[in-house]
This record gives structure tokens, C-alpha cells and sequence, in this order.
């Protein structure tokens, strides 16, 4: 995730702000019925993110009854591991918020097309890349879209900071199988890191 300009009520500012996830928060279902993403900032208290947060790990896949063409896909991404769970990832139709259901719960919002770029580095949206970041609390970022392209106004309080942010793609680590000299059945051989 990486920022562009911080707005607060009108004024941009430049950001330092750059992590490294996005992160689901699955808790949230128990705590405030939102199915909302979240942005992994380091805390004090939290340095490597909520322990009951979830990594995001999306992926494109075509949604049920939707035609984009060349435009894009649906997107998913796991929201537990234990047990697996797939959800649809949307924009909130009224709040602009991006968040996480099943099918049911997601037809009714902006479900895609979700793409990305002609490089395939940073992901779009409706065709463009208009992602914000918005603080909720010290060190809490929620993840948004801003629809009509005007800085999420009228959809979001002024006092509330907001920062324009890119999404990067970045591929996760795979772990390989090896059957090579000296490893046994089965045996995991990590692969070099790929930077890109």
C-alpha cells in the first residue's frame, strides 16, 4: 500500500505513510457487524498487525452474472484459514467502504470490475485507481473508494483524515516441494524472494 497526498479538510499535505498489507478483520463481525478492510500501519501495541486481523490474500474471479469483458473480474479473498472461507470483495454502495461478504451480501453494492494496470503492478477499480485510506482511530485505517472521484465528500465527516493511496500488487511467497539429495518426502524448500 503506498499513499499519495493526505487530505483533511481540504489542505493536502504530504504522507510518509507505506505498509506492506491489507488486512480483512473478520472480528469485526463479533464487535460492530462490518465487514470492512483495513490497513496494516505498525503500532506499538500491534506491531505486526491485530492478531484475529486476517491477511488479505484476493485473488480475480468472475462474479455470478456479471459481463465486464475485457474491463476486469470479481475479486475474492480468503478471510479465514481455519475453517477456509472465500469472501466477494465490494464497494458499499452508500458508504464507499470497502468490504467483504458472499454473494448475498454483495450484489446490492459496486462489485467490480476489479483489474489492474498495464504493468499488472497496482489494481483499478471501476477502470481507474481512485483507493483512499481513511483514519478512524490513532494508528486505524479503513480502506475506501472514492466513487465520485471528490475526496469521499459528503460521504465521510471533513475532520476525518484521508490519504489517496496506490495498491500494489505483490505476490505472496510459494513454498516448493523437494525431492532433490538429502531432503526427504515431501520436504518444503523455500523459494528466493521475488521483490517485484
Amino acid at each position: 500500500m503506498r499513499s499519495g497526498t493526505q487530505r483533511k479538510q481540504g489542505e493536502a499535505f504530504p504522507s510518509g505513510l507505506a505498509t506492506d498489507a491489507c488486512w480483512i478483520l473478520p472480528r469485526a463481525s463479533q464487535l460492530t457487524r462490518l465487514r470492512q478492510l483495513y490497513l496494516n500501519v505498525p503500532s506499538d501495541e500491534f506491531p505486526d498487525g491485530h492478531p484475529e486481523d486476517h491477511p488479505f490474500a484476493g485473488y480475480f474471479l468472475p462474479f455470478p452474472d456479471q459481463d465486464w469483458g475485457r474491463q476486469g473480474e470479481g475479486m475474492v479473498s480468503t478471510i479465514s484459514d481455519d475453517p477456509p472461507q472465500l469472501n466477494w470483495i465490494y464497494v458499499d454502495c452508500d458508504t464507499c467502504e470497502v468490504k467483504h461478504g458472499d454473494r448475498v451480501a454483495s450484489e446490492p453494492h459496486i462489485v467490480g470490475p476489479w483489474d489492474v494496470t498495464k504493468m499488472d503492478r497496482r489494481v483499478t477499480f471501476m477502470g481507474w485507481e481512485g483507493f483512499m485510506a481513511v483514519q478512524y482511530g490513532p494508528g486505524e485505517w479503513a480502506l475506501y473508494f472514492d466513487v465520485d472521484d471528490n475526496g469521499l465528500r459528503g460521504v465521510i465527516g471533513d475532520d476525518l483524515v484521508r490519504v489517496e493511496v496506490e495498491l500494489v500488487r505483490k505476490e505472496r511467497r510459494q513454498r516448493r516441494m523437494s525431492c532433490g539429495p538429502g531432503a526427504g518426502p515431501g520436504a518444503a524448500v523455500e523459494t528466493p524472494k521475488n521483490d517485484d
